[in-house]
């Protein structure tokens, strides 16, 4: 049945167009479906561990299919993915994040271009006690699962305001992105294994999620 899905993703990849779309709404309707199902199967399986996930609505764990193009306009008109975020709006929950492309899905969490304000938190939490994340991220199952942060396109190449070069976590203070990633292949998406994939990537990443709340809510 998932199958549906990424077969859906990958003739929009290739035919993004209006034309195109008004043609194959059925074929969306339906690949939308079978995602929102399995995003069903996922906050109960994620519920086990937070209770936040018990009442999530699934349709609001995801985004539109079409792009804002108001400052881009060469891009395609459609995304080539579906997503999933439980907990999008509430800093509270696992910052999980799941995108479901043809050759292109991941899964991962943390904090993606958060506003200056949640970026200085989190220094502020390294600048007092980085050595914990730096535990987090080193740990050997994140380590397997995760292979460390993700890269960071934004990451600074000098010391950020504020504070020296000289200091011992000024790797981790350089990044603006503070996110973990593991791709997802199609046969992983496709397979009755993959809530359980999910349920691991959450585990995994909650000692890291951890650290970001409380750094986020850290004097609230």
């Amino acid at each position: 049945m998932k199958e549906k899905v990424l077969d859906f993703l990958s003739d929009l990849r290739e035919n993004n167009s209006k034309e195109w779309m008004d043609q194959n709404r059925s074929r969306y309707f339906e690949a939308k479906e079978i995602w929102l199902n399995e995003i069903e199967k996922i906050t109960q399986r994620l519920s086990k561990h937070d209770k936040i996930y018990e009442n999530v609505n699934p349709k609001k764990t995801i985004s539109r299919i079409n792009t804002n193009r108001r400052f881009h306009q060469n891009k395609p008109i459609y995304k080539d993915f579906f997503t999933c975020q439980p907990a999008a709006d509430d800093y509270n929950g696992g910052l999980l994040f799941i995108c479901i492309s043809p050759n292109k899905s991941f899964i991962g969490g943390g904090l993606w271009k958060p506003d200056k304000e949640l970026v200085e938190k989190v220094r502020e939490a390294i600048d007092y006690d980085g050595e914990k994340l730096k535990s987090i991220i080193e740990y050997t199952k994140f380590q397997n699962f995760f292979g460390g942060l993700a890269h960071d396109p934004d990451k600074l190449k000098t010391a950020p305001q504020n504070y020296s070069i000289q200091h011992e976590q000024i790797e981790l203070l350089r990044y603006k992105n503070y996110t973990a990633q593991r791709s997802i292949s199609d046969l992983d998406f496709t397979s009755s294994s993959f809530i359980d994939s999910v349920e691991e990537a959450y585990l995994t990443l909650s000692p890291f999620s951890e650290y970001l709340k409380k750094a986020i809510h850290f004097n609230d």
